[in-house]
């Protein structure tokens, strides 16, 4: 396990001085569960994925586009906006495990009860019952994540988790190459509901597997940062942005980088008048073969330099932002639906090198001794952005042109601040 550690990780970057000895022992074995458990949770992200599966769901269902448009930003304000007040909490533990594997387990019953309620064929309280429990479910996850970053951060050398990160997306982006082909070419041709269905009981299963995983891995014992209570937690977060200004500019990169998977709805409906589960399989398995060809890449650029992952992503965005807006006024509606699958196919890629650039600039970047507060500072201040940004699902009621002209524009926007950031240069240890 070593050998094949060493292989993945490059030698020169074991160095295990930002973990205490005892966790680099098992860094090794931590490094292979860790991945297990993110090739499972990203199949799971796949299959039910907010920017392309429930959309289309929803849009099977008869939603009207408002829902359809609230789907991102109801999963990022509903993972983000409550971390200020569990983060006091997760602080006191000295092992934070549990609380990811328990949020898993309530991300999988979610995922269960929307099964069940596509399949009570009632769908005119479908829609909304399906919404409700994706915000529980983007609650149960912002908490997952929050103790996520923290166990990563005690587990896993800072040199190696960019690595790390990029092989649970690339392994679970090789996944769910067989998962679109399954839909393609099994069930092309049809609508049913019950196949929408069993998409939520299969990554329900995912999830629940991945929490056993988590389960095992090897935590020490750590420190318990005494836990604030929210209000005192919001103080320290205000008093950071105060005295932390490079911290303020990468908030604000992070947020207009949520632009990137805000599109994808819009892009994912482009080709919707194709064959509709069939088409979505091409859409998952383009998805898939998209993050596995560039996760590694971009797992390797993260490590060297997250902050010129940042300005790429940006970049990148405002291409496709432009693409999604000239394609429709080009192209006739029968070559439009393999335009869609191009334009995923480079929206994947470039939402892979983004996550990958803004986990790891964070955790890299925030203080050993203040990290939950970091990290809980910087997911509400992106909960409150989400949250914001569902305006601009009433917006594309209008047209989604609009939407797209000034995404790219803000993305220009999120490159120049990008620009002017400090490198991480792993400043947490």
């Amino acid at each position: 396990m070593d050998r094949v550690h060493s292989f993945l990780t490059d030698e020169e970057l074991r160095s295990c001085d930002s973990i205490p000895e005892e966790a680099c022992q098992e860094s090794p074995g931590n490094f292979f569960k860790n991945i297990i458990n993110g090739t499972l949770t990203r199949l799971a992200e796949r299959i039910i994925h907010p920017g392309i599966t429930l959309p289309w769901i929803f849009s099977a269902l008869g939603a009207s586009g408002i829902w359809i448009g609230l789907l991102v930003p109801a999963r990022d304000a509903g993972s983000l906006l409550p971390q200020l007040f569990v983060s006091a909490r997760i602080r006191t533990l000295n092992v934070r495990k549990w609380v990811w594997v328990l949020s898993a387990i309530i991300q999988g019953l979610c995922l269960l009860f929307s099964g069940l309620a596509i399949q009570s064929g009632n769908h005119t309280i479908t829609v909304p019952v399906l919404f409700f429990l994706f915000l529980l479910f983007a609650i149960a996850s912002g908490v997952a994540s929050l103790a996520y970053k923290d166990v990563t951060a005690k587990t896993i050398p800072s040199g190696q988790r960019g690595t790390m990160l990029s092989y649970r997306a690339l392994f679970g982006a090789l996944l769910s190459v067989p998962a679109g082909l399954g839909l393609l070419y099994f069930v092309r041709g049809t609508d049913d509901v019950w196949i929408y269905a069993m998409l939520f009981y299969v990554a329900t299963a995912l999830w629940w597997m991945a929490a056993l995983i988590f389960s095992r891995i090897v935590e020490f014992v750590g420190a318990t940062g005494g836990g604030r209570n929210p209000w005192k937690e919001a103080k320290a977060g205000i008093g950071i942005l105060r005295g932390d200004r490079n911290f303020l500019k990468f908030l604000l990169v992070r947020a207009l980088l949520f632009l990137v998977p805000l599109m994808l709805p819009y892009i994912s409906l482009m080709g919707r008048q194709d064959d509709s589960v069939g088409m979505l399989g091409s859409l998952i398995l383009v998805g898939g073969l998209a993050e596995m060809i560039s996760s590694p890449f971009w797992g390797r650029q993260a490590d060297h330099s997250s902050r010129k992952l940042l300005q790429i992503s940006c970049l990148l965005g405002v291409f496709i932002a432009v693409a999604a807006l000239i394609l429709p006024l080009w192209l006739e509606d029968r070559w439009l639906s393999y335009a869609c699958l191009g334009l995923v196919f480079v929206h994947s890629i470039v939402y892979s090198g983004a996550r990958l650039a803004r986990k790891t600039y964070l955790v890299d970047y925030a203080p050993k001794e203040d990290r939950s507060t970091y990290i809980s500072v910087a997911n509400t201040f992106m909960g409150f952005f989400t949250a914001a940004a569902a305006g601009f699902a009433f917006l594309g009621q209008s047209g989604f042109q609009w939407l797209l002209l000034v995404f790219a524009v803000l993305l220009i926007l999120g490159f120049l601040l990008a620009s002017s950031l400090d490198e991480a240069t792993h400043r947490a240890e």
